[in-house]
């Protein structure tokens, strides 16, 4: 089954509902740049399938069709936000990156909730 716009933003809405429940006392970096990473990655795919936009799946792609959708339809910009997530989730996964991206985890949620509730008020307004 081919992905939609509507199956693209209610999959952002539930990985947002993950990034919330990783920003509490103790933060869970490992849940926060992967569903943070996946949740704005989804919000960009429903955006670009509105659009009529390919929705490669990859990273990069991504953060290419982010860059456009600042430029051409005034979303926030998150290309270097989806790069940073990516590198933090492999940060987190693999052990192997001796700096990860410094990131406020507090920003990255406020962030990312902003972006998937402008994805969502452009592909289904109210």
């Amino acid at each position: 089954m081919r992905p939609t716009t509507r199956t693209k933003i209610q999959l952002a809405e539930q990985h947002l509902r993950r990034v919330r429940s990783a920003v509490t006392d103790q933060v869970d970096w490992a849940e926060l740049a992967i569903f943070g990473l996946h949740a704005l990655e989804a919000a960009v795919d429903a955006v670009s399938l509105h659009f009529g936009w390919a929705t490669p799946p990859w990273h990069t792609a991504r953060q290419e069709n982010a860059t456009r959708l600042a430029a051409e339809h005034g979303l926030t910009p998150v290309a270097t936000l989806l790069a940073d997530l990516n590198e933090a989730r492999k940060s987190e996964a693999y052990g192997d990156l001796t700096r990860p991206p410094s990131l406020d985890p507090h920003e990255v949620a406020a962030a990312v909730e902003e972006y998937v509730a402008s994805a969502l008020e452009l592909v289904d307004p109210k």
